[in-house]
C-alpha cells in the first residue's frame, strides 16, 4: 500500500500583507485616537471658568487620589490622563500637600506645576469700591485665603504704627477700626498658600499711600481740609451716588450743607453703624443715637463709612457748586436736585416708592 501524501495549505503572502497592514492602520488608529485624548484631557476643564475652587491635598494622596478630587471638583477632565501626565514627567512624588487655589480654566501642566511647588498659581482678589472692612473679610473667606473674622480682627489690633495718615479715635473703633476708608479699592494678585491677612491688610493701606496720600498730596493741601475729612466725605459719596456725573454735584451739596452747619442727612451712615445695608430703615433707626445718626447729630460721621474709589475721592476734592441744597434717587433711576425743601418734597411725592 501506498501512504497518502498529506496535502500542505500554502497562506498566499498577499492575504498575510493585507492582514498585517489592517492590522497596522487599526493599531495607528487607536494610537492617533489615544494621542488625541490624551491631548483633548490635558486642556482646560473649562476654559472660561476662572472662579477658583479651594482644593485641599492631604498628605500621603497618591496621585490617583489627587486626579480624582481634581476631578470631583470639576477643574480637571480626566484623573487617568492627570495620572499618566504625572507619570511621563516623573511628578508621581513631587505632588505637595497643602491648601490650593484652582480653575476650571487651568491646563494640566498649569495644575501639576501649582502642586509641584506648593503654592497655587497667582489669585486675583478685587476690592470695588464701597466696600468696607467687613465685605472684604467675606471675600477673602468665601475666596478660601482666610478663616471668616480674621480681616476685620486684624483691622482691630494689628499694628499699624507705620501708616501715619491713619486717624486715632476710640469712635473709630466699633466697626472697621482706623482703617475704614483707607483701604485702597483695586484687582490685586496674591498667592493663596502664602496669603495673610495682616500683609494684605499692609498692602491695601500702602496703596492708598501711593495713590492718595503722595499721589493727591497736592490737591489734600489745596482743598484747606484734613485728609480724613476728605476720606470721610468721599465715603459718604461712594455710598450716595450711581454715577461718575453725580458725584461732584452731590459733593457739593454736602460740602455746602457742611459748612453751613446744616445736618447732612445722609441716611447710609446709620446703615452702616447698624450694620443694616439692605434691609429697610425704620423710624427707630433714624432715631438711634450715634454721632453717625447724621438726621440727629450735624457735620461729618467719625470716621469714613466704606472704602471710596478714585472718583469720588477726587470730587471730594472738587466738588462743583450749584444752585441745588437737595438731591434724591427716585424710582425712575435718575438723580433728581432741589434748591428749596418744598421742591424736595414734591420730588419725593413724585419720584419715591
Amino acid at each position: 500500500m501506498h501512504a497518502r501524501k498529506l496535502s500542505t495549505f500554502h497562506f498566499p503572502l498577499s492575504v498575510y500583507h493585507h492582514c498585517v497592514k489592517k492590522l497596522l492602520i487599526i493599531l495607528a488608529i487607536i494610537l492617533i485616537g489615544a494621542v488625541a485624548w490624551y491631548q483633548f484631557s490635558l486642556r482646560p476643564a473649562d476654559s472660561s471658568d476662572t472662579v477658583r475652587r479651594a482644593v485641599e491635598i492631604r498628605s500621603g494622596l497618591s496621585v490617583r487620589d489627587i486626579g480624582s478630587l481634581l476631578q470631583q471638583k470639576s477643574i480637571i477632565r480626566s484623573p487617568l490622563a492627570f495620572s499618566l501626565y504625572a507619570r511621563f514627567h516623573g511628578s508621581q512624588n513631587a505632588l505637595q500637600a497643602g491648601d490650593f487655589s484652582l480653575q476650571p480654566s487651568m491646563t494640566v501642566p498649569q495644575i501639576m506645576d501649582a502642586l509641584r511647588k506648593g503654592y497655587s498659581e497667582e489669585v486675583s482678589v478685587t476690592i470695588p469700591e464701597g466696600f468696607t472692612v467687613k465685605d472684604i473679610d467675606t471675600l477673602l473667606t468665601k475666596k478660601g485665603l482666610i478663616k471668616e473674622g480674621e480681616f476685620a480682627l486684624c483691622a482691630q489690633t494689628c499694628d499699624l504704627s507705620g501708616f501715619e495718615f491713619l486717624p486715632i479715635g476710640a469712635a473709630l473703633a466699633k466697626r472697621g477700626g482706623r482703617v475704614e476708608g483707607y483701604l485702597f479699592p483695586d484687582t490685586y494678585s496674591v498667592f493663596s498658600q502664602k496669603f495673610r491677612a495682616e500683609d494684605f491688610l499692609k498692602r491695601l493701606l500702602e496703596t492708598f499711600r501711593k495713590r492718595v496720600v503722595t499721589g493727591l498730596a497736592p490737591d489734600v493741601a489745596a482743598s484747606k481740609r484734613s485728609l480724613h475729612e476728605i476720606v470721610t466725605m468721599a465715603s459718604l459719596i461712594e455710598e450716595e451716588t450711581k454715577t461718575v456725573d453725580e458725584r461732584p454735584v452731590v459733593a457739593g451739596i454736602l460740602w455746602k450743607r457742611f459748612e453751613a452747619k446744616q445736618g447732612l442727612g445722609v441716611d447710609a451712615t446709620i446703615r452702616y453703624v447698624l450694620d443694616k445695608p439692605t434691609e429697610a430703615i425704620t423710624a427707630k433707626d433714624l432715631d438711634v443715637d450715634s454721632p453717625y445718626n447724621l438726621r440727629k447729630y450735624r457735620g461729618l460721621p467719625p470716621g469714613p463709612i466704606a472704602n471710596a474709589g478714585l472718583a469720588s475721592i477726587t470730587a471730594a476734592l472738587h466738588p462743583i457748586d450749584s444752585k441745588y441744597w437737595y438731591y434724591l434717587h427716585g424710582k425712575d433711576a435718575m438723580i433728581h436736585y432741589a434748591e428749596t425743601n418744598d421742591e424736595h418734597n414734591r420730588n419725593k411725592a413724585l419720584y419715591l416708592p
